[in-house]
């Protein structure tokens, strides 16, 4: 089964993340998701998986949280909308393998998942 990872190559994290799917001979689907943004659908899937609410997914180092949505009060459907209108908000990177994800933040946590 391929273990997918929501990847940014931008992001170091991201790119440690992939390099240990790597190393662990893992068979790899690479999703861009600045390129290839999740659905809404797909996003909450994912959200689910993570055990997570959709708020905790968001990126709140970046500078489009802290202009536009910092002390916004928004339902977790409201909060999935923003991260796919605006992918960059999405933590990262995510790794799922069968019905399982996390959030690579540390990396070594992508491990655990394998």
């Amino acid at each position: 089964m391929k273990t997918i990872i929501y990847h940014n190559p931008r992001c170091s994290k991201s790119r440690e993340a992939l390099c240990m799917l790597e190393e662990e001979g893992a068979d790899i689907h690479i999703i861009e998701y600045l390129k290839e943004t999740p659905n809404e659908e797909e996003l909450a899937d994912l959200i689910k998986m993570l055990g997570i609410k959709p708020f905790d997914l968001i990126r709140k180092s970046e500078d489009l949280y802290k202009l536009k949505y910092k002390d916004k009060k928004k339902s977790p459907k409201e909060w999935i909308k923003v991260m796919v209108k605006n992918p960059v908000l999405i933590e990262r990177p995510i790794v799922v393998k069968e019905n399982q994800a996390i959030i690579g933040r540390p990396p070594i946590l992508v491990k655990d998942l394998l």
